[in-house]
């Protein structure tokens, strides 16, 4: 390998070690005590927003099922208003919140910390699913969705189980935070986190004992 060659891997190497350097300390962030208040903040530039009814435990694992299938119709939808827009995006920003659902237990754990934010990205996905019924365009789609839904539901009455968050109601101008700060009580997400953070630091270490990654300088 030619010195500029490998002085080039060297640096490229450096760099993505240094991404992932600058990712560990920003996780462990996550986990700093917050206020006990913090998990809830309003979206910057709204004054009000759309009321979401709230769903109880057992609904929140079928339309998790279910929630593929949501998205594919919403991002299928040709014509547009303004209420399809503000759920879809409050759900858009819910689900990115809640780390897309990856933390275990976010859905069926109520103790998890991330329940209370996949709670609302549930509620917000099934308006979503609610308002598209009667918009043009994908009806048959929505109402399929729907009915489906609502079968499984009827079918097993433990789907009717509500949990603390049940009777919540939620709104597009304020976005669900997870509670940063119940991470260290939980143990799933702390093993999760813990797990996130030593693969970023084996990445980094073998990006370092990559050939190339420190080139011998020629005498």
């Amino acid at each position: 390998m030619k010195k500029s060659e490998a002085d080039a891997g060297g640096r490229r190497s450096g760099a993505c070690v240094w991404r992932l350097a600058l990712l560990v300390p920003a996780w462990l962030a996550l986990l700093a005590p917050l206020p006990a208040n913090a998990h809830r903040q309003t979206v910057q530039g709204e004054r009000s927003g759309l009321e979401i009814a709230g769903l109880t435990h057992g609904e929140m694992a079928v339309i998790a099922g279910y929630a593929p299938a949501i998205r594919a119709a919403a991002q299928s939808q040709m014509r547009t208003d303004p209420t399809f827009r503000r759920l879809a995006n409050f759900a858009a920003l819910q689900r990115t919140y809640c780390l897309w659902g990856l933390m275990p237990g976010s859905v069926a754990d109520e103790d998890s910390p991330f329940n209370a934010c996949m709670h609302a990205y549930l509620s917000a996905l099934r308006a979503l699913l609610v308002h598209m019924r009667d918009m043009p365009g994908r009806q048959d789609a929505a109402l399929k969705l729907d009915q489906e839904m609502t079968r499984e539901l009827e079918r097993n009455a433990a789907f009717n189980v509500i949990c603390q968050f049940s009777s919540e109601s939620f709104n597009t101008a304020e976005v669900i935070m997870p509670e940063w700060r119940d991470i260290a009580r939980h143990p799933p997400s702390l093993l999760a986190a813990g797990g996130v953070v030593v693969a970023l630091g084996a990445a980094g270490a073998a990006l370092f004992r990559r050939p190339g990654a420190h080139p011998r300088r020629s005498r």
